[in-house]
């Protein structure tokens, strides 16, 4: 890697985003000895993984029958670390500029990144809760009465939660929850839930044990404590019929609000907040700037980490003649060519 005078970092390839995809990628280019920097808003790379579900367990990754999000990261981390990524961390890309042969990169942090060419691998952009019309519940969100996300299940041993949605979020931290919580309520507008059909059915099960308490119908309603602590939880139903439930802690799991952010003002094909690739090469509609991941839209695009990590190889692959031009690529399986050194 390399800065000139005025502070500019070079690099073959620029890498927005520092989830699992995006972290692989680097992986991907440095087998093809392509040095990389690697850009995040977030303070710490693993993207959705580590600021959502950090000890949630993904069942999909291959040869993990289970792995929680923190540990992926971490393993992707290291297998990206010898080739000597330069992160760029607590910053998001503001602008990208054509530049010769390749791309200028401006950060909010005020780094300036030449890159060969761009791989997107942003997730679905900018993220942020949808946080429930609720008075007062600035100052619960500040003491941590009320969270959207669970980084540590530890320090949820012997409270009172009241967790409040229906999807996948909301019953598999019911279900994780339940066994170390000194009470968990449910809180959902109907019976039926969201969620995988064997998840929800381990949730009515637990509920019929009495291991978890479920309030249906009803919604939030309103917030009880004083000085940012939190007391209780106002339920209600359509019918206006109200009840207290007394809780330490609140987890409204209504889903992610997204956003583009400045990716939108960058003239690439957007289709419906997504970008739209080539499928053969992930390229954008831009030369040298590639999109993988969930950002990343093509027909029968599957929103899988694992269709992420194929994506990353094969921008990785079209991009080698960006980088080394006239230069032959003979493939060859890591079991052969191993791990070559940082470039």
């Amino acid at each position: 890697m390399a800065s000139d005078s005025a502070g500019m970092i070079e690099t073959d390839v620029a890498v927005i985003g520092a989830g699992p995809v995006g972290l692989f990628a680097v992986f991907e280019c440095g087998m093809l000895r392509m040095r990389c920097v690697v850009i995040d808003a977030l303070d710490a790379p693993g993207g959705q993984c580590a600021a959502l579900y950090p000890e949630k367990p993904i069942y999909d990754i291959p040869a993990h029958p289970a792995i929680d999000g923190a540990a992926l990261v971490a393993r992707l981390e290291a297998q990206a670390a010898p080739f000597a990524p330069h992160y760029l961390l607590g910053q998001r890309v503001e602008t990208l500029v054509a530049d010769g042969d390749g791309w200028r990169l401006s950060t909010s942090g005020g780094a300036t990144v030449r890159a060969r060419a761009v791989i997107i691998a942003a997730g679905a952009g900018a993220f942020g809760p949808n946080r429930p019309p609720l008075a007062g519940i600035e100052g619960y969100e500040a003491s941590g009465g009320v969270r959207y996300l669970v980084t540590r299940r530890e320090e949820f041993r012997g409270k009172r939660v009241v967790i409040a949605g229906g999807g996948d979020s909301a019953v598999d931290w019911a279900l994780s929850l339940k066994d170390i919580a000194a009470k968990v309520v449910v809180v959902h507008r109907r019976p039926k839930f969201r969620a995988a059909p064997e998840t929800a059915a381990q949730l009515e099960a637990a509920a019929a044990r009495g291991e978890i308490e479920l309030a249906i119908p009803y919604q939030l309603h309103g917030l009880a404590g004083a000085d940012g602590r939190l007391s209780g939880v106002e339920l209600a139903t359509l019918k206006g019929e109200t009840r207290l439930v007394e809780a330490d802690h609140l987890l409204a799991f209504f889903g992610l609000s997204m956003e583009l952010g400045p990716i939108a003002d960058w003239s690439l094909g957007l289709d419906k907040h997504h970008i739209a690739v080539t499928p053969a090469t992930l390229e954008t509609n831009l030369p040298g700037v590639y999109a993988i991941g969930d950002i990343a839209t093509y027909p029968g695009k599957l929103k899988l980490i694992l269709q992420g990590f194929s994506e990353a190889a094969m921008a990785a692959h079209a991009i080698h003649p960006r980088i080394f031009p006239g230069a032959a690529l003979h493939f060859e399986y890591s079991t052969t060519k191993g791990v070559p050194g940082a470039a």
